[in-house]
């Protein structure tokens, strides 16, 4: 059987260069190509049991998300997918349902499996990543930050709360109430943020109960929707701070007969494909593929050794053209 030093000779680099290579760490694509040719000349395997036993994990790293059903969150674990495969690591995908008991359940599972390192988009701001941090496991929090001193990925929220409101300002309409997340998640209280500072800015002051709290599912949504749809002077317009909740909104709007063309909605986060006619809905594209793609790049620097000060990325959103009056929901 080949060994490292072998590999290295016939690649003409260096066995760190090799190890480096096998182990994800960033090394030129040159150099990436001569050692993957030897190494396929050679028939060499790397000897993925020993490498745990030095190095007290395995190859597997734990992502958990708050629920797999939001396409967000699906095209973020192919990110993470993709750039964990392309270094030989696998993932296991754990749905916490914004449950902080599950939450912890699977970071002490991933503590006790010695897997290498942890993703994750907190259940709270209560986390508790004790148990995989006591253990030196890097962890790697995407759109959504946590107590704890470690890297993190998310996207620029206030930002997205204020494009969404502008763009419906921008299309005409004046009482745009918001139908916002659970309270006291940062990423909720961000978006609502944005949104309130544009209303505040461009409108004619917020209507008492413009601002809904809900789940982040569908039927907290529909609730929320259906709440303002019932207030004395109901809002024109909504913003709802993610994909789902967008959903049950659209879903209260049809349900309570308002003609499509008098409201307007937009959506931090994209609709699903099976919504009717989604083009008619303001969408502020989050780039959740990317986001999971540049945490896992993240967390496996820090596998391999990266020792640079803790990091914080932020990604900013793209929305799509406004709608105006007259153009507005399609059902």
């Amino acid at each position: 059987m080949a060994t490292i030093y072998e590999v290295a000779a016939l690649a003409g680099v260096s066995p760190a260069t090799v190890s480096r290579v096998f182990n994800g760490l960033t090394v030129s694509e040159e150099k990436q190509r001569l050692v993957r040719d030897a190494a396929a000349r050679l028939a060499f395997t790397p000897n993925k049991t020993a490498r745990r036993l030095r190095k007290q994990s395995s190859e597997i790293i734990a992502l958990l998300i708050p629920d797999i059903e939001n396409p967000f969150y699906t095209a973020l674990a192919r990110g993470v997918e993709d750039r964990a495969q392309e270094s030989g690591f696998s993932v296991v995908l754990c749905n916490t349902d914004d449950n902080p008991g599950k939450e912890l359940r699977y970071l002490q599972i991933a503590a006790s499996e010695q897997m290498a390192g942890v993703i994750l988009s907190p259940a709270s701001d209560e986390v508790d990543l004790g148990a995989i941090v006591s253990l030196g496991r890097p962890v790697v929090a995407v759109d959504r930050t946590t107590p704890y001193p470690v890297d993190a990925v998310k996207i620029d929220n206030r930002a997205a709360g204020i494009a969404a409101t502008a763009a419906l300002f921008d299309a005409g309409y004046r009482r745009i109430a918001c139908i916002a997340g659970p309270a006291g998640i940062e990423m909720t209280e961000d978006r609502f943020l944005g949104w309130r500072q544009v209303v505040a800015a461009r409108g004619t002051g917020t209507h008492e109960g413009y601002l809904q709290h809900a789940n982040f599912r569908v039927e907290g949504g529909h609730a929320a929707m259906k709440a303002l749809l019932a207030l004395d002077t109901p809002p024109d317009a909504v913003v709802t701070t993610n994909n789902l909740m967008a959903i049950g909104a659209l879903q209260a709007i049809a349900e309570a007969g308002i003609p499509p063309e008098t409201f307007g909605l937009a959506a931090v986060g994209e609709l699903p494909f099976m919504v009717l006619a989604p083009a008619t809905v303001v969408q502020v594209r989050l780039p959740a593929r990317y986001l999971g793609r540049t945490a896992a790049t993240m967390l496996l620097d820090r596998i391999g050794g990266d020792t640079q000060p803790l990091r914080t990325v932020v990604l900013r959103a793209e929305v799509s053209p406004p709608v105006p009056p007259g153009k507005g929901l399609a059902l």
